[in-house]
């Protein structure tokens, strides 16, 4: 059910109060994500009460949820219906009840599928938020044409709460492919890029692929999905050693929640990055061997916290960017820049947005960048 008239009052009231006194607030619904992000500074601002399907129209794809609705419960309901999140966000936490769809939305972060179906914002259709001045705004529909002008929608997808509270979001949903098949193969990270960028210029249902190397060993693993005879096929022509599809889903779900035993094997002073490079980036000079997911395109690094510097060198040498995404020693948020530095322009848009939605600063403030 969408939120009542008084709910909504109470939530815009408190936070004019809060804006008309300058007291910053920390928008948090599940907490799963305290993580993520530059500072976590502010009252918290409880989000949870924020729960529930608005709408589902199965036969449309759409479905629309108040913002702190538990992932994994609109995931659960979605496969009652042989649908899904395409994109595969991440849950935190041991059963994803604490990850929320609002905390999906406003972390932008996506899974293992992310390279062939697109991210979270691709399947952002509309959302209602309350900016800093209490207003309750509208963007966008439940159909893509809604969208015109300047898309707000995805514009709300990676902000973590600086600009307003995502208070429901309206996502366009998939159906599960009929077939899937996850194959693995022995080879050197150099020699896994050459297979995913070939492959990738190929008719083949490739849905996600993982390299990781254990013990100096390499393991590439692919994940085929979409028509059965598009999968067998593909099998066919690839080779590999075909997987257990139920070991392999639960693999891939490690994957997808950085669960695997590569990350469990981060130690205590090792930094965890993120870096984001265009899929055809060759092997990078590294700190250690990456684990590498989105066909080339998401390098996760395990680094001391000496070698930062080392590792932005080499994003930004193969053209992308690098993020720090846990920090080793338990240094809280803010300890650490996270984020690149952006560029004077785009940085300008961003300190204009936040000015436009936000004008007294009380959202979530230096999550997403430490000067605003």
């Amino acid at each position: 059910m969408p939120l009542d008239a008084d709910a909504i009052a109470a939530l815009t009231s408190k936070i004019q109060a809060a804006s008309a006194c300058s007291q910053p607030i920390r928008l948090r619904g599940g907490g799963s994500k305290d993580f993520y992000g530059e500072s976590l500074e502010g009252e918290i601002f409880d989000t949870s009460a924020l729960r529930g399907v608005v709408s589902y129209e199965p036969s449309e794809l759409v479905i629309t949820v108040l913002a702190a609705t538990p992932l994994a419960e609109v995931e659960a309901l979605l496969a009652e219906q042989n649908q899904c999140f395409a994109f595969e966000p991440p849950y935190y936490g041991a059963d994803g009840y604490k990850s929320t769809v609002g905390g999906m939305v406003a972390s932008g972060l996506s899974g293992p599928a992310r390279a062939s179906v697109g991210a979270v914002r691709d399947y952002m259709l509309g959302v209602k938020v309350i900016n800093g001045r209490g207003e309750h705004l509208t963007f966008g529909g439940q159909v893509m044409k809604n969208v015109a002008g300047y898309d707000v929608s995805r514009l709300m997808a990676g902000s973590l709460g600086t600009l307003g509270l995502i208070t429901e979001v309206s996502l366009k949903v998939l159906p599960i492919a009929p077939a899937e098949a996850s194959l693995r193969f022995e080879c050197n990270q150099q020699q896994a890029l050459q297979w995913l960028n070939s492959w990738g210029g190929q008719p083949l249902p490739l849905n996600a692929s993982c390299w990781v190397e254990d013990a100096g060993i390499g393991t590439l693993y692919l994940r085929l999905r979409g028509a059965v005879a598009a999968v067998d096929a593909a099998c066919k022509t690839l080779g590999g050693d075909r997987q257990d599809n139920a070991a392999a889903a639960a693999d891939w779900m490690a994957c997808r929640n950085q669960t695997l035993p590569w990350f469990a094997g981060r130690s205590a002073d090792q930094d965890l990055w993120r870096l984001s490079v265009p899929q055809t980036s060759p092997v990078l000079a590294l700190p250690e061997s990456p684990l590498i997911e989105w066909h080339g395109g998401l390098r996760w690094v395990r680094a001391a916290q000496a070698e930062a510097q080392r590792v932005r060198a080499a994003a930004a040498a193969a053209g992308g960017s690098a993020t720090l995404f846990i920090a080793g020693n338990d240094r809280g948020t803010g300890a650490t820049a996270r984020f690149d530095a952006l560029k004077p322009p785009l940085d300008r848009i961003h300190r204009q947005l936040k000015q436009e939605f936000d004008p007294a600063g009380i959202f979530n403030p230096h999550r997403l960048s430490r000067h605003w």
